[in-house]
Protein backbone atom coordinates (compact mmCIF):
# COMPACT_ATOMS: atom_id res chain seq x y z
CA UNK A 1 0.00 0.00 0.00
CA UNK A 2 2.88 2.63 0.73
CA UNK A 3 4.88 1.76 -2.46
CA UNK A 4 7.06 4.85 -3.13
CA UNK A 5 6.38 5.46 -6.86
CA UNK A 6 2.40 5.72 -5.63
CA UNK A 7 2.80 8.94 -4.15
CA UNK A 8 5.59 10.77 -6.64
CA UNK A 9 3.54 13.44 -8.47
CA UNK A 10 5.90 13.26 -11.82
CA UNK A 11 4.42 16.27 -13.77
CA UNK A 12 2.59 16.27 -16.82
CA UNK A 13 4.40 13.86 -19.13
CA UNK A 14 2.05 15.71 -22.22
CA UNK A 15 3.84 18.84 -21.82
CA UNK A 16 6.95 19.26 -24.25
CA UNK A 17 9.13 20.56 -21.73
CA UNK A 18 8.46 17.95 -18.85
CA UNK A 19 8.05 20.04 -15.95
CA UNK A 20 8.26 18.91 -12.70
CA UNK A 21 5.59 20.54 -11.60
CA UNK A 22 2.18 20.31 -13.22
CA UNK A 23 1.26 23.49 -15.08
CA UNK A 24 -1.71 25.48 -13.67
CA UNK A 25 -3.87 25.86 -16.73
CA UNK A 26 -5.48 28.30 -15.16
CA UNK A 27 -8.26 28.93 -18.33
CA UNK A 28 -11.72 29.16 -18.77
CA UNK A 29 -11.75 27.59 -22.22
CA UNK A 30 -10.07 26.07 -24.62
CA UNK A 31 -9.57 25.92 -28.82
CA UNK A 32 -11.59 23.69 -29.63
CA UNK A 33 -10.00 21.24 -32.61
CA UNK A 34 -9.91 17.49 -33.38
CA UNK A 35 -6.50 17.41 -31.56
CA UNK A 36 -7.65 18.73 -28.49
CA UNK A 37 -9.55 17.07 -25.62
CA UNK A 38 -10.91 19.81 -23.35
CA UNK A 39 -13.07 22.63 -23.85
CA UNK A 40 -14.35 24.35 -20.68
CA UNK A 41 -12.90 24.14 -17.39
CA UNK A 42 -16.06 22.93 -16.34
CA UNK A 43 -16.06 19.82 -18.16
CA UNK A 44 -12.63 19.07 -17.99
CA UNK A 45 -9.04 20.42 -17.49
CA UNK A 46 -5.37 19.10 -17.82
CA UNK A 47 -4.42 20.40 -14.25
CA UNK A 48 -7.15 18.76 -12.88
CA UNK A 49 -6.57 15.82 -15.22
CA UNK A 50 -3.24 15.17 -13.41
CA UNK A 51 -4.75 15.46 -10.35
CA UNK A 52 -7.21 12.63 -10.77
CA UNK A 53 -5.06 10.17 -12.07
CA UNK A 54 -2.49 10.40 -9.21
CA UNK A 55 -6.55 10.42 -6.90
CA UNK A 56 -7.03 7.33 -8.42
CA UNK A 57 -3.26 5.61 -8.59
CA UNK A 58 -3.06 6.29 -4.47
CA UNK A 59 -6.83 5.07 -3.63
CA UNK A 60 -6.44 2.19 -5.38
CA UNK A 61 -9.15 2.81 -7.98
CA UNK A 62 -9.52 3.68 -11.96
CA UNK A 63 -11.61 6.52 -11.83
CA UNK A 64 -11.49 9.63 -9.93
CA UNK A 65 -13.57 12.99 -10.32
CA UNK A 66 -12.71 15.75 -7.78
CA UNK A 67 -14.80 18.59 -6.64
CA UNK A 68 -15.12 21.86 -5.49
CA UNK A 69 -16.17 20.84 -1.70
CA UNK A 70 -16.58 17.62 0.25
CA UNK A 71 -19.49 18.36 0.79
CA UNK A 72 -20.25 18.45 -3.32
CA UNK A 73 -18.65 14.85 -3.56
CA UNK A 74 -21.12 13.56 -1.04
CA UNK A 75 -24.36 15.41 -2.77
CA UNK A 76 -22.91 14.18 -6.26
CA UNK A 77 -22.66 10.61 -4.62
CA UNK A 78 -26.14 11.36 -2.96
CA UNK A 79 -27.32 11.90 -6.16
CA UNK A 80 -27.21 8.33 -7.68
CA UNK A 81 -30.47 7.55 -5.47
CA UNK A 82 -33.40 8.73 -6.74
CA UNK A 83 -36.67 9.40 -5.12
CA UNK A 84 -38.59 7.16 -3.92
CA UNK A 85 -35.45 5.19 -2.83
CA UNK A 86 -33.38 4.48 -0.03
CA UNK A 87 -30.30 5.62 1.30
CA UNK A 88 -28.35 4.22 4.70
CA UNK A 89 -26.29 5.88 6.62
CA UNK A 90 -23.69 5.06 10.01
CA UNK A 91 -25.38 7.18 13.10
CA UNK A 92 -21.91 8.68 13.55
CA UNK A 93 -21.76 10.97 11.07
CA UNK A 94 -20.00 14.01 9.86
CA UNK A 95 -22.54 17.22 10.72
CA UNK A 96 -22.44 18.50 7.36
CA UNK A 97 -23.94 14.81 5.68
CA UNK A 98 -26.35 14.31 8.43
CA UNK A 99 -27.86 18.17 7.36
CA UNK A 100 -27.52 17.34 3.69
CA UNK A 101 -29.15 14.15 3.81
CA UNK A 102 -31.94 15.29 6.26
CA UNK A 103 -32.56 18.59 5.32
CA UNK A 104 -32.30 18.26 1.24
CA UNK A 105 -31.85 14.46 0.25
CA UNK A 106 -35.04 13.95 1.58
CA UNK A 107 -37.13 16.71 0.39
CA UNK A 108 -36.44 15.06 -3.43
CA UNK A 109 -38.41 11.93 -2.03
CA UNK A 110 -35.06 9.77 -0.81
CA UNK A 111 -36.04 7.77 1.95
CA UNK A 112 -33.50 7.63 4.76
CA UNK A 113 -32.53 5.45 7.92
CA UNK A 114 -28.97 5.71 10.22
CA UNK A 115 -27.96 2.34 11.47
CA UNK A 116 -25.26 1.85 14.11
CA UNK A 117 -22.75 0.18 11.31
CA UNK A 118 -20.43 -0.52 13.95
CA UNK A 119 -22.48 -3.38 15.48
CA UNK A 120 -21.97 -6.21 13.05
CA UNK A 121 -25.30 -7.77 13.99
CA UNK A 122 -27.53 -4.59 12.24
CA UNK A 123 -25.82 -5.25 9.14
CA UNK A 124 -28.08 -7.85 7.44
CA UNK A 125 -31.13 -5.58 8.26
CA UNK A 126 -29.71 -2.76 6.19
CA UNK A 127 -30.57 -4.94 2.99
CA UNK A 128 -33.76 -5.93 4.27
CA UNK A 129 -35.22 -2.84 2.38
CA UNK A 130 -33.31 -3.03 -0.55
CA UNK A 131 -31.34 0.49 0.00
CA UNK A 132 -30.01 1.98 -3.14
CA UNK A 133 -26.83 3.57 -1.24
CA UNK A 134 -25.17 2.48 1.94
CA UNK A 135 -23.29 5.32 3.29
CA UNK A 136 -20.35 4.98 6.27
CA UNK A 137 -17.58 6.48 7.90
CA UNK A 138 -15.08 4.19 9.54
CA UNK A 139 -13.53 5.02 11.91
CA UNK A 140 -16.24 7.06 12.04
CA UNK A 141 -16.20 10.85 12.80
CA UNK A 142 -15.88 11.82 16.18
CA UNK A 143 -16.66 8.63 17.78
CA UNK A 144 -14.45 6.31 15.86
CA UNK A 145 -16.56 3.84 15.22
CA UNK A 146 -15.11 1.10 12.99
CA UNK A 147 -17.47 -0.66 10.40
CA UNK A 148 -16.00 -4.01 8.96
CA UNK A 149 -15.80 -3.38 5.44
CA UNK A 150 -15.21 -6.16 4.28
CA UNK A 151 -18.67 -7.99 5.67
CA UNK A 152 -20.54 -4.55 4.53
CA UNK A 153 -19.12 -5.18 1.26
CA UNK A 154 -19.75 -8.12 0.27
CA UNK A 155 -23.57 -7.78 1.50
CA UNK A 156 -24.03 -4.84 -0.44
CA UNK A 157 -22.82 -6.66 -3.29
CA UNK A 158 -25.08 -9.78 -3.08
CA UNK A 159 -27.80 -7.21 -2.80
CA UNK A 160 -27.27 -4.58 -5.32
CA UNK A 161 -26.53 -2.22 -3.33
CA UNK A 162 -23.88 0.85 -3.95
CA UNK A 163 -21.56 0.70 -0.50
CA UNK A 164 -19.86 4.34 -0.35
CA UNK A 165 -16.87 4.78 2.51
CA UNK A 166 -16.71 8.79 3.50
CA UNK A 167 -12.23 7.50 3.60
CA UNK A 168 -11.64 11.66 4.85
CA UNK A 169 -10.13 10.43 8.67
CA UNK A 170 -7.73 7.96 7.48
CA UNK A 171 -6.83 8.97 3.76
CA UNK A 172 -5.55 6.18 1.59
CA UNK A 173 -2.33 6.43 2.81
CA UNK A 174 -3.76 4.43 5.66
CA UNK A 175 -6.30 2.52 4.60
CA UNK A 176 -7.89 1.72 0.78
CA UNK A 177 -11.75 0.85 0.92
CA UNK A 178 -12.09 -0.34 -2.77
CA UNK A 179 -9.63 -3.25 -1.79
CA UNK A 180 -12.35 -4.19 1.12
CA UNK A 181 -15.46 -4.52 -1.32
CA UNK A 182 -16.12 -0.53 -1.60
CA UNK A 183 -17.97 0.35 -4.43
CA UNK A 184 -17.33 4.58 -3.99
CA UNK A 185 -14.60 6.18 -1.36
CA UNK A 186 -15.74 9.60 -0.55
CA UNK A 187 -13.05 12.55 0.55
CA UNK A 188 -12.93 15.78 1.87
CA UNK A 189 -9.75 16.10 0.45
CA UNK A 190 -9.38 19.65 2.61
CA UNK A 191 -8.40 17.53 5.40
CA UNK A 192 -5.77 15.12 4.72
CA UNK A 193 -4.85 14.76 1.21
CA UNK A 194 -4.39 18.75 1.28
CA UNK A 195 -3.13 18.91 4.63
CA UNK A 196 -1.95 22.33 4.42
CA UNK A 197 -5.80 24.20 4.98
CA UNK A 198 -5.65 26.05 2.30
CA UNK A 199 -7.57 24.08 -0.10
CA UNK A 200 -11.51 23.34 0.01
CA UNK A 201 -12.07 19.96 -2.25
CA UNK A 202 -13.78 17.37 -2.28
CA UNK A 203 -12.83 13.68 -4.29
CA UNK A 204 -14.99 10.05 -4.93
CA UNK A 205 -12.70 7.35 -6.35
CA UNK A 206 -14.40 4.40 -8.19
CA UNK A 207 -13.42 1.30 -10.17
CA UNK A 208 -17.23 1.10 -11.49
CA UNK A 209 -16.65 2.95 -15.37
CA UNK A 210 -20.96 2.75 -15.19
CA UNK A 211 -21.13 4.59 -11.95
CA UNK A 212 -17.63 7.10 -13.17
CA UNK A 213 -20.00 8.15 -16.14
CA UNK A 214 -22.95 8.76 -13.87
CA UNK A 215 -20.89 10.77 -11.43
CA UNK A 216 -19.33 12.54 -14.59
CA UNK A 217 -22.28 13.50 -15.82
CA UNK A 218 -23.70 15.36 -12.71
CA UNK A 219 -20.78 16.41 -11.77
CA UNK A 220 -20.62 18.57 -15.44
CA UNK A 221 -24.24 18.97 -15.23
CA UNK A 222 -24.18 20.90 -11.93
CA UNK A 223 -20.86 22.56 -12.38
CA UNK A 224 -19.37 21.23 -9.15
CA UNK A 225 -15.82 20.13 -10.81
CA UNK A 226 -12.68 21.50 -8.60
CA UNK A 227 -10.83 25.01 -10.07
CA UNK A 228 -7.21 24.42 -11.79
CA UNK A 229 -5.48 26.29 -9.11
CA UNK A 230 -7.13 24.04 -6.42
CA UNK A 231 -6.54 21.24 -8.05
CA UNK A 232 -2.78 22.21 -8.18
CA UNK A 233 -2.26 22.93 -4.74
CA UNK A 234 -4.12 19.62 -4.02
CA UNK A 235 -1.95 17.67 -5.97
CA UNK A 236 0.96 19.61 -4.41
CA UNK A 237 -0.20 18.77 -0.58
CA UNK A 238 -0.81 15.37 -1.48
CA UNK A 239 2.99 15.00 -2.34
CA UNK A 240 4.00 15.12 1.77
CA UNK A 241 1.19 12.87 2.93
CA UNK A 242 3.13 10.07 3.53
CA UNK A 243 5.54 12.35 5.85
CA UNK A 244 2.91 14.17 7.19
CA UNK A 245 0.91 11.31 8.49
CA UNK A 246 3.86 9.19 10.15
CA UNK A 247 4.68 11.98 11.60
CA UNK A 248 1.44 12.92 13.12
CA UNK A 249 0.87 9.25 14.42
CA UNK A 250 3.58 9.05 15.97
CA UNK A 251 2.56 12.44 18.05
CA UNK A 252 -1.10 11.11 18.49
CA UNK A 253 -0.12 7.63 20.50
CA UNK A 254 1.61 9.90 22.89
CA UNK A 255 -1.13 12.67 23.21
CA UNK A 256 -3.96 9.24 23.33
CA UNK A 257 -1.81 8.04 26.04
CA UNK A 258 -1.49 10.95 28.17
CA UNK A 259 -5.15 11.88 27.79
CA UNK A 260 -5.99 8.59 28.75
CA UNK A 261 -3.85 9.23 31.89
CA UNK A 262 -5.30 12.40 33.30
CA UNK A 263 -7.15 12.72 36.05
CA UNK A 264 -9.02 15.09 34.36
CA UNK A 265 -9.90 12.83 31.22
CA UNK A 266 -13.14 10.71 31.74
CA UNK A 267 -12.96 9.07 28.49
CA UNK A 268 -10.40 9.25 25.66
CA UNK A 269 -11.79 7.84 21.68
CA UNK A 270 -8.92 6.78 19.75
CA UNK A 271 -8.73 3.56 17.98
CA UNK A 272 -4.94 3.13 18.33
CA UNK A 273 -5.81 2.46 21.63
CA UNK A 274 -5.19 -0.89 22.46
CA UNK A 275 -8.78 -1.63 24.17
CA UNK A 276 -10.60 -0.01 21.63
CA UNK A 277 -13.05 -1.84 21.01
CA UNK A 278 -13.08 -2.27 16.86
CA UNK A 279 -9.42 -1.67 16.93
CA UNK A 280 -8.80 -5.70 15.68
CA UNK A 281 -11.92 -5.14 13.18
CA UNK A 282 -9.86 -1.39 12.15
CA UNK A 283 -6.33 -3.37 11.90
CA UNK A 284 -7.77 -5.83 9.17
CA UNK A 285 -8.44 -3.31 6.86
CA UNK A 286 -6.04 -0.30 7.91
CA UNK A 287 -2.57 0.32 8.18
CA UNK A 288 -2.63 3.01 10.68
CA UNK A 289 -4.86 4.80 12.95
CA UNK A 290 -4.94 8.51 12.14
CA UNK A 291 -4.10 11.45 13.91
CA UNK A 292 -7.86 12.62 15.34
CA UNK A 293 -8.39 12.00 18.93
CA UNK A 294 -11.18 12.54 20.81
CA UNK A 295 -11.67 12.45 24.68
CA UNK A 296 -14.49 13.70 27.19
CA UNK A 297 -14.15 15.65 30.74
CA UNK A 298 -17.53 14.89 32.00
CA UNK A 299 -18.13 18.75 31.92
CA UNK A 300 -18.96 21.22 29.16
CA UNK A 301 -17.91 24.03 31.33
CA UNK A 302 -13.95 22.27 31.93
CA UNK A 303 -14.14 21.87 27.90
CA UNK A 304 -14.67 24.89 26.74
CA UNK A 305 -12.26 25.54 29.56
CA UNK A 306 -9.77 23.74 28.13
CA UNK A 307 -9.80 24.49 24.41
CA UNK A 308 -9.96 28.24 25.63
CA UNK A 309 -6.71 27.74 27.34
CA UNK A 310 -4.94 25.87 24.87
CA UNK A 311 -2.15 27.63 22.46
CA UNK A 312 -1.21 25.62 20.01
CA UNK A 313 -4.10 24.00 18.93
CA UNK A 314 -6.17 26.65 17.30
CA UNK A 315 -9.75 26.45 17.60
CA UNK A 316 -11.17 25.70 14.33
CA UNK A 317 -13.84 22.90 12.59
CA UNK A 318 -11.98 20.99 10.36
CA UNK A 319 -9.01 18.36 11.08
CA UNK A 320 -5.78 17.46 8.90
CA UNK A 321 -3.39 19.61 8.59
CA UNK A 322 -0.01 20.03 9.47
CA UNK A 323 -1.02 22.71 12.49
CA UNK A 324 -2.88 21.40 15.16
CA UNK A 325 -6.72 22.37 15.77
CA UNK A 326 -8.94 21.40 18.92
CA UNK A 327 -12.43 21.77 18.38
CA UNK A 328 -15.97 21.16 20.30
CA UNK A 329 -18.09 19.24 17.88
CA UNK A 330 -21.13 19.44 19.53
CA UNK A 331 -21.24 23.56 18.56
CA UNK A 332 -19.03 23.44 15.80
CA UNK A 333 -18.44 20.21 13.11
CA UNK A 334 -21.70 18.35 14.29
CA UNK A 335 -23.48 21.66 15.34
CA UNK A 336 -25.94 21.40 12.41
CA UNK A 337 -27.26 17.91 14.31
CA UNK A 338 -30.07 18.19 15.81
CA UNK A 339 -29.53 18.55 19.70
CA UNK A 340 -32.69 16.29 20.49
CA UNK A 341 -31.11 14.04 17.55
CA UNK A 342 -27.53 14.24 19.26
CA UNK A 343 -28.84 13.56 23.01
CA UNK A 344 -30.71 10.63 21.41
CA UNK A 345 -27.26 9.58 20.09
CA UNK A 346 -25.61 9.81 23.77
CA UNK A 347 -23.45 12.93 21.62
CA UNK A 348 -21.76 14.20 25.12
CA UNK A 349 -21.59 18.06 24.80
CA UNK A 350 -18.09 17.95 26.81
CA UNK A 351 -16.78 16.05 24.16
CA UNK A 352 -13.32 17.83 22.65
CA UNK A 353 -11.91 16.61 19.00
CA UNK A 354 -8.33 17.34 18.45
CA UNK A 355 -6.17 17.00 15.01
CA UNK A 356 -2.54 16.66 15.45
CA UNK A 357 -0.16 18.48 13.65
CA UNK A 358 3.40 17.67 12.71
CA UNK A 359 4.73 20.13 15.89
CA UNK A 360 7.22 19.07 18.09
CA UNK A 361 5.35 16.09 20.41
CA UNK A 362 6.89 17.58 23.52
CA UNK A 363 5.68 21.10 22.75
CA UNK A 364 1.81 19.30 22.37
CA UNK A 365 2.18 17.79 25.29
CA UNK A 366 3.33 20.80 27.57
CA UNK A 367 0.09 22.30 26.06
CA UNK A 368 -2.24 20.21 27.03
CA UNK A 369 -0.68 20.23 30.26
CA UNK A 370 -1.14 23.44 30.76
CA UNK A 371 -5.07 23.64 29.96
CA UNK A 372 -5.70 20.18 31.50
CA UNK A 373 -4.25 21.77 34.41
CA UNK A 374 -6.35 25.19 34.52
CA UNK A 375 -9.47 23.20 33.15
Amino acid sequence: MKRDSEWVQPGSATEPSRPVSTPIYQTATFRVGEDNEYDYTRSGNPTRTVLEEQLARVEGGRHALSFSSGMAAIATACALASAGEEIVACVDLYGGTYRFLSDVASRNGIRLRYVDTSDPRTHESIFESRPRLVLVETPSNPFQRVTDLDRLGRLASESGAIFAVDNSLMSPYLQRPLDNGAHLVIHSATKFLCGHSDVTAGVLVTNDERLSRQLSFHRNATGSALAPFEAWLLARGMKTLPLRLERQQQTSRRVSCYLRSHARVTRVHYVGLADHPGRETHERQAEGYGSVISFETGSLARSEAIVAALVMFLPTVSFGGVQSTVSLPARMSHASIPAAVRNGRAFPEDLVRLSIGIEHEDDLLSDLEQALSGG
